[in-house]
């Protein structure tokens, strides 16, 4: 693991302690911290996160910020353009997930925390299996996993880190 770029729904999760994967997406969090593995707060998450609250009540100083630039404009537009959007989903939600995902792609981000597994997720490893993206998901709902930042290496069973 390089680097991680943090949607809208792991923050959102991250605010909110009554949220089902609160512990989780902290626990991430503190792991990535401990680690110096760099995260990254894309433009277009934060303007998703401060429709509902300020952006201000994220730990800001933890993240880099990164701005939606023409090369990740131009990387999203390829991918929405061979990309079939199910019927049932949202359009905009769709776009702005590409938009996130391209941003990944672009700045070689290894992965994206989210809790996003209706559009993003899909979507991702819809990309993934096409080839047009190595960009791994981390999905709160599967829990905390410390093998994310072990490039997937788990611990022998009965060894004190599973």
């Amino acid at each position: 693991m390089s680097a991680i770029l943090l949607d809208t729904s792991y923050l959102i999760s991250l605010a909110d302690p009554a949220r089902a994967h609160h512990q989780t997406a902290v626990s991430y969090l503190r792991e990535a911290l401990k680690r110096g593995v760099p995260l990254y707060l894309s433009a277009i998450a934060a303007s998703e996160f401060q429709v509902k609250q300020a952006v201000t009540d994220l730990p800001l100083r933890n993240f880099e910020v990164l701005p939606f630039n023409i090369d990740h404009a131009m990387t999203a537009g390829l991918l929405m353009r061979d990309l079939k959007r199910d019927a049932g989903d949202d359009r905009s939600a769709v776009k702005d997930d590409i938009k996130l995902i391209a941003q990944a792609i672009c700045e070689s981000l290894t992965h994206i925390l989210t809790e996003d597994a209706q559009t993003l997720v899909k979507y991702l490893e819809r990309l993934n299996k096409a080839g047009t993206s190595s960009v791994k998901p981390i999905l709160l709902a599967d829990g905390f996993d410390t093998a994310w930042f072990e490039n997937g290496q788990r611990g022998l069973l009965g060894d004190a880190t599973d």
